[in-house]
């Protein structure tokens, strides 16, 4: 394992400790908003993780909007009793970053607490099959994870599958240029070097809705 990789393993550490300590400490209630929820996050990422900085916008979806892709817009909504709530936050510690979103369930409704372990053993079975491949395109990846939501009995959601992380920032590509993700319009092998001739570290999304309940889940880490 390279240096870079134990470095992001690290970062996604420290993220995957963070979002055990919402948890913990109850900051996932009914009757607070989903910004309120947002600024605790970040207050304790600070306070207790000293993560000062996020490389991308900082997500917390809650009833319907948990269906939204990650770049959608969305009315701040109030976490409701029983409700169903994803956060997905990127975090850069000692300079490099991290991608997690896990999904979290208030209370027992057996519709919600179904997606969400459905979306957690999708992300697994999809991770066993990524780090069995030695050629790989982006669009490939993206039609193997896309097809888990219709083998579970849901709906994917997502322009993407997944992209690389890195040092912040990231390696960037041309605007138009999909190189760097699980797209269905990049034909790139995934296992290419950089540049420099180092190997890309890959985050790997699961995104699941129910539209007909309303509800989503949403699961993401660095492949491998």
């Amino acid at each position: 394992m390279n240096d870079t990789k134990q470095q992001l393993i690290l970062a996604q550490e420290q993220a995957i400790a963070l979002f055990k300590a919402v948890e913990e400490t109850g900051l996932i209630v009914p009757g607070k908003s989903e910004q309120q929820l947002n600024d605790e996050l970040v207050k304790l990422a600070r306070e207790v993780f000293g993560i000062d900085e996020f490389w991308h916008k900082k997500i917390v979806r809650a009833g319907a909007n948990t269906m939204e892709p990650y770049g959608a817009n969305l009315p701040d909504v109030t976490i409701q009793d029983n409700d169903i709530v994803i956060l997905d936050f990127g975090p850069i510690y000692n300079g490099y970053e991290a991608d997690v979103a896990r999904t979290y369930v208030i209370g027992n409704d057996p519709l919600k607490q179904t997606i969400k372990g459905a979306v957690e053993i999708a992300w697994h079975e999809a991770n066993a099959w990524f780090t069995k491949q030695t050629k790989l395109t982006g669009a490939e990846c993206f039609d193997y994870i896309t097809s888990l939501a219709k083998n579970f009995g849901y709906e994917s959601v997502g322009e993407i599958a997944g992209h690389i992380v890195g040092p912040y920032p990231h390696e960037q590509l041309a605007p138009d240029d999909l190189g760097l993700d699980i797209h269905p319009d990049n034909h790139q092998d995934m296992f290419l070097k950089d540049p420099h001739g180092n190997d890309r570290n890959w985050i790997l999304e699961v995104h699941f809705a129910d539209r007909a309940n309303s509800i989503g889940a949403f699961f993401e880490q660095l492949a491998g």
